[in-house]
């Protein structure tokens, strides 16, 4: 029996991870996990990577439940987490961030293997982005390939 590739999601709404689990039932039929916070989704990475392993992670970047006691304080510190612990998992980013200089800081400095917008994203789009990195290939949505671009034009410019 072949088993199921298992994806967690963590966000901090609801609705975007209903969404998310939508558009994968949509494309395919994964072992899905489901998480409100970075804490619990670098946790349940930990003690699964032996065991039961994902090999996807869908994390947003901005999580407005962050406690005075949550030691990861947002997507990026979990991504940061999970590179420092070498876990073999493929990260996609899936927010709202648009910003030209964060977009390009969390692509040059954590190396997400896909990166796509909710405000812009279908299920067509997530099973885009999943066969890629299950393929060991990037996605990144157009409009952030189109900013990466432009921010390398940018700079290639201003070295000249």
């Amino acid at each position: 029996m072949e088993t199921k590739t298992r994806i967690l999601i963590v966000d901090d709404h609801q609705l975007v991870i209903q969404g998310i689990l939508c558009s994968l039932k949509e494309v395919g039929d994964f072992d899905v996990i489901t998480t409100n916070t970075c804490d619990e989704a670098f946790r349940l990475i930990k003690t699964n990577q032996k065991t039961n392993p994902f090999q996807l992670l869908f994390t947003d970047l901005s999580f407005d439940n962050i406690t005075d006691d949550s030691l990861l304080d947002g997507g990026e510190e979990l991504i940061k987490a999970i590179r420092n612990n070498d876990f073999d998992i493929k990260i996609a980013v899936i927010t709202g961030h648009t910003e030209t200089n964060r977009v390009y800081n969390v692509i040059s400095n954590l190396n997400p293997n896909a990166y796509l917008l909710k405000n812009k994203c279908d299920a067509t789009e997530i099973g885009f982005a999943v066969n890629k990195m299950l393929a060991n290939d990037y996605y990144y949505t157009h409009e952030i390939h189109q900013k990466i671009m432009r921010r390398n034009i940018i700079q290639i410019q201003m070295d000249d």
